[in-house]
Formats: C-alpha cells, structure tokens, sequence
C-alpha cells in the first residue's frame, strides 16, 4: 500500500512543477528575448558611436571595434539594422582611410623631430 500511495504523490507532484516551470519558462525566455533585442540594440548604438570618432582618431582600435559591435548586432537581431550596418560601414571606412594614409605617408605613422 505504501507503494502506490508514492507513486500516486510523486505523479501529483510531479505535475503540478511541470506546469509551471513551463509557464516559468516561457516568461525566462520571453524576458531573455527581450534582454537579447535591447543589448543588440545597444551593440548597434556603440557601434556607430564608436565607428564615427573612428574616422579620425584611433582608426586601428575603433574600426575593428566597430566592426566586431556592428555584426554582433545584426546576428543578435538588433531592430535598429541601420545602425549596425552604419557602424559596420564606418569601421570599414576607418580602415581604409588607416590604410591611405600609410600608404600615402610611406609607412610612416608619426613623424616626429620635423
């Protein structure tokens, strides 16, 4: 007798956590989702926050940063797609504009003593 008394509490229980760890879990992921969508939309800001100033100061730190925060973004599913791809369009231009003036200044970053 006291084996099927067991069985028939741990059944009940076993049913009543079920349902609401799944109602739990639905609210965790649709909070996560949530999370996820505002820190996408946040890489995206800092993305082009970072790729402007890039243009002309530290282009060989900020271009790749921004790079890196654009596509994270974008893969995260940012709703700011704008953005990201600015910020990707503006670290890439920081590196080239990097390389022109290597180039231009015969591989010489600083000058210095003229």
């Amino acid at each position: 007798m006291s084996t099927a008394s067991s069985t028939v509490t741990s059944a009940a229980v076993g049913t009543a956590p079920n349902a609401a760890t799944s109602t739990a879990s639905r609210t965790a992921m649709s909070t996560t989702r949530r999370h996820t969508t505002a820190e996408a939309d946040n890489l995206a800001v800092a993305s082009f926050l970072l790729g402007l100033p890039g243009l002309l100061l530290f282009n060989l730190v900020l271009g790749p940063l921004a790079i890196t925060l654009g596509t994270l973004a974008l893969v995260r599913g940012t709703r700011r797609r704008g953005r990201a791809a600015l910020g990707l369009l503006l670290g890439a231009a920081s590196l080239v504009i990097l390389a022109v003036t290597t180039v231009a200044g015969h591989g010489v970053l600083w000058h210095l003593g003229y």
